[in-house]
């Protein structure tokens, strides 16, 4: 399965084997504090900038629901994300990983988002779009 949009990411986590645990991190564009006047003003246009990890959590697919509830369930914790990205963690048959078991891999995620290594994860766009920030 081909996975576009978020809600592809969660009919795919639904249909496996093992339950699973979505990672998700939501990150804001911001400017660095040494932004020459030109990335400035292509920033104030809406353009460029950084992506800088503000939230993270972890759920299951039964816990989202849908793309439409996360982003209304984001709004209370992150209301200026601009992207959002998503791994899975596989649990043993019908039980998932708790929060507990997957709480260093999110924190690995936030790391390497901010270290600019996003090769495991896949970033979402606010209306659910599937991105390739590459």
């Amino acid at each position: 399965m081909q996975i576009s949009t978020f809600d592809d990411l969660l009919q795919a986590a639904r249909q496996q084997a093992d339950a699973q645990r979505l990672l998700l991190v939501f990150a804001e564009a911001t400017l660095p504090d040494n932004a020459s006047p030109e990335q400035r003003a292509a920033f104030a246009a809406g353009h460029g900038g950084e992506l800088a990890p503000t939230t993270c959590v972890d759920k299951t697919p039964d816990e989202i629901g849908s793309f439409a509830a996360l982003v209304q369930d984001a709004a209370q914790f992150s209301p200026n994300w601009v992207i959002v990205f998503v791994a899975g963690a596989a649990g043993i048959g019908p039980k998932a990983p708790t929060s507990k078991d997957v709480e260093a891999h999110l924190q690995g995620m936030v790391e390497a988002i901010k270290a600019g290594q996003l090769g495991n994860f896949i970033p979402f766009n606010r209306d659910g779009d599937a991105v390739n920030l590459n």
